[in-house]
């Protein structure tokens, strides 16, 4: 970081100097808050730390034209035993901390390590929000080759009529990939009207799918029109049609077939002008296999297929995600950023829920976090547990059943050390440098090759 530093007592000035730069930050020295200021308006420093007792302008003045900057900037005030009512006075006008005289160096580091630290939370939310803004009204949320590859086939086919058939597991999204094919088609200002398959007996399923009339069965009080017909002009959504028994099959067969439906207890045919589009969690031409999939039926579904892959596979996506349900569920409590750390053990995560349990862990994480940044202290153990299983060392048992050439091998042992050191420093480098006892300019260097700064 960039420190500007005001401090009229030379061995306080130079100690202090000496003590920040060792820390791999940058330092400019002044001696007054004249020339402190002065400074500050001609340069760009990300913090400004300062003695309350200067000649001429006090540490109050340098705090307050600081806080007028609009800029960006932390300031650390060092006050004398005498003075701390003035320093805790300072603390309501904006400053961040306060160090009584005479202090630790290594006060004044932890201090200078949380403003780092707090600075990457907020760039990293800041880059995920310009991601998250720039794909607001795409049709997924994510970068990940499977996603982009997803969305260029939504693109591709979202103006068509063609059935299309979704294959996912529990929670990976099918039905937003639905929602999202009928938004971008000629038949939008439709309705989008959604069946669950699973929910509903094979007697319920036909009343709900082709309506009824009066009397068709007990309880049939009064005509009623089925979900297709509502869905006239629109799409159908007909999500586990892996779970429809296969006397609806048939019939379901015939409607894609005629595009026509006969209500329950009537003869009368109602033609039908609708999209439709299937989903479901297991593979159906295998159930075509076994018998319990209609193979002329899958046929007439699999027109284009779209398969969503688990959320395990595409974890490159998590962080634009989280970002996605803080915006969307953090909002009440003021809460819009997480930090690298708890963002990093999300990722780590095998997640079984896929992205529905993804939403509902950052809405718990949401609902217990104190403060407006959702850290660690706010993880699930089940997430906790998982990254620290994760952060095992390469160990021979691994190297034998995964032997790759040896430069791979070290490249990835050192990819793995490094994940290791940043998490036991909590994500801050010149720590982590200090712990692999290298520069860290150095690490930087290796983050850069492994793509992990972020």
């Amino acid at each position: 970081m960039k420190i500007l530093l005001i401090e009229d007592e030379k061995i306080i000035r130079v100690t202090l100097t000496d003590a920040i730069r060792k820390r791999g930050h940058s330092v400019t020295v002044c001696e007054t808050g004249l020339e402190g200021l002065e400074r500050f308006k001609n340069d760009e420093f990300d913090v400004v730390i300062t003695d309350l007792k200067l000649p001429k302008i006090s540490g109050l003045e340098v705090l307050q034209v600081v806080q007028n900057s609009g800029k960006n900037v932390q300031v650390i005030l060092m006050t004398a035993y005498g003075t701390v009512n003035s320093a805790v006075e300072a603390l309501k006008m904006g400053a961040y901390d306060y160090l009584t005289k005479p202090f630790s160096y290594d006060e004044l580091l932890i201090t200078l390590n949380k403003i780092e630290e707090h600075r990457q939370v907020l760039k990293e939310n800041k880059r995920l929000k310009k991601e998250l803004n720039a794909q607001v009204n795409k049709a997924f949320i994510g970068t990940s080759p499977a996603v982009k590859k997803l969305l260029d086939i939504i693109e591709s086919v979202a103006d068509s009529d063609h059935t299309v058939l979704i294959q996912g597991e529990s929670g990976t999204g099918k039905e937003v990939m639905a929602s999202a094919l009928h938004r971008q088609s000629a038949r939008k200002s439709g309705p989008f009207v959604k069946v669950s398959c699973a929910a509903l007996s094979e007697s319920l399923l036909e009343s709900e799918l082709f309506g009824h009339e009066k009397g068709a069965f007990t309880g049939a009080i009064k005509n009623r029109k089925g979900r297709f017909e509502e869905a006239s002009g629109g799409t159908i959504f007909l999500d586990d049609i892996d779970d429809m028994p296969l006397s609806m099959q048939v019939k379901l067969l015939r409607v894609l077939q005629e595009r026509e439906i006969e209500r329950v207890g009537s003869s009368q045919v109602i033609p039908i002008d609708v999209r439709v589009i299937c989903a479901t969690k297991v593979d159906l031409l295998e159930m075509t296999k076994t018998g319990y999939f209609r193979d002329d039926l899958y046929y007439r579904l699999n027109v284009i297929p779209l398969i969503i892959p688990p959320l395990k596979e595409r974890k490159e996506d998590i962080p634009l995600l989280t970002e996605y349900f803080i915006r969307k569920h953090g909002q009440r409590k003021n809460i819009s950023a997480i930090t690298p750390q708890a963002v990093q053990a999300l990722s780590e995560y095998n997640w079984p829920g896929n992205v529905r349990e993804l939403e509902n862990i950052v809405e718990r994480m949401i609902a217990m976090s104190k403060s407006k940044v959702i850290g660690k202290n706010e993880l699930p153990e089940v997430i906790t547990h998982a990254a620290n299983s994760s952060y095992d060392i390469l160990n021979w048992n691994y190297i034998e059943k995964n032997l790759q050439p040896m430069d791979k091998m070290v490249a990835l042992f050192e990819k793995k050390l490094l994940q290791w050191a940043l998490k036991k420093a909590e994500h801050n480098q010149t720590i982590a440098a200090s712990i692999l006892v290298i520069s860290r300019t150095t690490l930087r260097s290796k983050l850069e090759k492994y793509n992990m700064l972020n």
